[in-house]
């Protein structure tokens, strides 16, 4: 609700930033307090990725949520030996169904995963985008069926380091207005 401020259990840290700031604040952490997250911060998470826009609202993710310590440990390993991602609460598996959006699956998932990037933000968590990964291994580690293609990963937790902001292109090299070569300038 527009107004009011909600508090979660990370020590003195204010829950429900605006979207803006989530947005523009978000960094990639690659180092995590191994600190359990509260279910309600979890579920808070994990309903942002739910309620996601997809093409014709077709929905077709599924997400393996991966808490247990040695599955953390193998799926870290399925990201190219990534084994700090281990030390988050948890790693999210973001799974793309082609055979219920098969044009559209990838972005969709992406979108999805994207919610649950800066609603983890919001309440002042970590995460970082994972796309180093053997796809196989990663799938044989969840059992994850042939037919459903692994599209992201993310570590989900504590953060334990707060990285400064990393240079961003200017607006002129990548927006443009009416037409690609007339650039926008800020």
């Amino acid at each position: 609700m527009r107004g009011t401020k909600r508090y979660h259990n990370i020590a003195s840290e204010e829950a429900d930033m605006d979207t803006m700031s989530a947005i523009l604040d978000r960094r990639s952490i690659r180092k995590y307090k191994q600190e359990p997250m509260p279910d309600d911060d979890m579920r808070r998470i994990l309903e942002a990725g739910q309620q996601a826009p997809s093409a014709a609202n077709r929905q077709p993710w599924h997400f393996v949520v991966v808490g247990d310590p040695e599955q953390k440990r193998r799926v870290a390993e399925a990201c190219n030996g990534q084994m700090w991602m281990a030390d988050a609460a948890y790693i999210l598996v973001a799974l793309g169904l082609p055979m219920v959006s098969e044009k559209w699956y990838r972005v969709d998932v992406a979108i999805a995963l994207q919610n649950m990037v800066i609603a983890a933000k919001s309440l002042g968590y970590g995460t970082c985008w994972i796309g180093a990964f053997d796809p196989d291994s990663v799938k044989a580690v969840c059992d994850v069926p042939a037919e459903i293609d692994v599209v992201a990963c993310t570590p989900l937790g504590v953060p334990d380091i707060s990285p400064e902001a990393r240079q961003r292109k200017p607006w002129s090299t990548i927006f443009s207005v009416d037409r690609y070569d007339v650039p926008m300038e800020t």
